[in-house]
């Protein structure tokens, strides 16, 4: 189940307790608090293992990049070498080489910037959320207090 959803319902079910008479302290069920509370428990370290994940694929994604730059790379070196025989071969081999590297690149940086782009969208989601959660815990803890003084 969804945290936004959880806390939705913490929140609905503090706003709609029953309040003592003639002060603004309210009385809630609670076996539903726990079980709500319960059920957060379960649901956020599923949202942070999901963001875990997308840090670790980043992460991959990174590696790859660079080691198809790295392949990229010695390939062209390979390419240069064997094409040493003439001067003009070996310029335009050094051209194609800067050409591949610069593309390569090019490409690992649009990998790594998307990937980054991904994980910090994932990442202030989950920070939303938290944020949520720890307000409705707060809302619902001052309620409490409230009720006991």
């Amino acid at each position: 189940m969804d945290v936004l959803v959880l806390i939705d319902k913490l929140d609905d079910l503090v706003h709609n307790a029953s309040t003592l008479p003639m002060t603004d302290k309210v009385m809630i069920d609670r076996d539903e608090i726990y079980e709500l509370l319960d059920q957060m428990r379960a649901t956020i370290p599923e949202e942070i293992k999901q963001a875990r994940w997308i840090v670790k694929e980043r992460q991959e994604m990174l590696q790859e990049a660079r080691e198809e730059s790295e392949r990229i790379v010695s390939e062209a070196k390979e390419e240069s070498e064997r094409l040493t025989g003439e001067q003009e071969v070996v310029k335009q081999a050094h051209r194609r080489a800067e050409e591949i590297l610069r593309g390569a690149e090019n490409r690992e940086r649009e990998i790594r910037l998307g990937a980054e782009d991904y994980a910090d969208e994932v990442l202030g989601t989950l920070e939303t959320n938290l944020d949520k959660f720890l307000s409705a815990v707060q809302r619902g803890r001052e309620r409490l207090q409230g009720r006991d003084e």
